[in-house]
């Protein structure tokens, strides 16, 4: 008798076709799956209802995500990713302080105005999963948390170059915006009221105006005139 266990076949390795193939695959799911969250909530999402979107397997979907709280918890940070790409790391090129604030929150009015009909999935999932500890709500919480802070080092930023007053409270400011985030969401989508896009715009700018930095007073020099 052999001393040595039986031999076992290794699995062949996925070749780089079919790796690439797999991802392209996940991506075209997910980016489905986004579609649906955004019109139904990260709650609507299910396997199935997926997989007869994409003319494929529940089994084949499955393949993908492992789990229907998986496929939610990836949906969550594409749309965080897109999120990014779209309203952060643009605004990021404008100079530090009031420029960049101005386009971080700019750009995510834009968006918002874009999601009027579908929705966002920050405000939708916090509506759904404010009560509900678990994965889902973690993750959630985790990218509005970073995006939060992200607007928190602006407006510091913009203290520290002299655009805003030393007294203001980052954490305040950012407060609220938000709540002018939140109410452009809730009358635009909601109540459907127009022109409310220019009232959160101006409703920014009432807010910088309460905490920049008092401008110059004129010269009260009176230049002496020659005769």
């Amino acid at each position: 008798m052999s001393a040595h266990p039986p031999t076992v076949p290794r699995a062949e390795p996925a070749s780089p076709r079919s790796l690439q193939k797999g991802l392209q695959t996940r991506a075209a799911i997910l980016d489905a799956a986004l579609g649906l969250a955004s019109h139904m909530g990260l709650e609507g999402l299910s396997i199935g209802a997926l997989a007869d979107l994409m003319k494929m397997s529940k089994s084949g979907v499955f393949a993908h995500f492992g789990s229907r709280e998986e496929l939610q918890i990836s949906v969550v940070r594409e749309y965080h990713t897109r999120f990014e790409d779209e309203v952060f790391y643009p605004a990021m090129n404008e100079p530090r302080g009031l420029p960049r604030l101005r386009a971080l929150f700019e750009r995510w009015v834009r968006r918002v105005s874009m999601e009027i009909d579908s929705g966002c999935i920050y405000i939708s999932g916090a509506v759904e999963f404010d009560d509900r500890p678990g994965p889902v709500r973690d993750a959630l919480a985790a990218m509005v948390v970073t995006w939060h802070q992200a607007l928190e080092r602006a407006i510091a930023m913009a203290v520290d170059e002299g655009h805003l007053r030393r007294d203001t409270d980052p954490l305040q400011m950012l407060f609220e915006i938000h709540g002018l985030i939140l109410a452009l969401h809730h009358d635009a989508r909601f109540l459907r009221i127009p022109g409310v896009l220019d009232r959160a715009r101006a409703g920014f700018e009432r807010t910088v105006g309460h905490y920049a930095t008092a401008p110059a007073a004129p010269s009260t020099t009176r230049k002496t005139s020659r005769r």
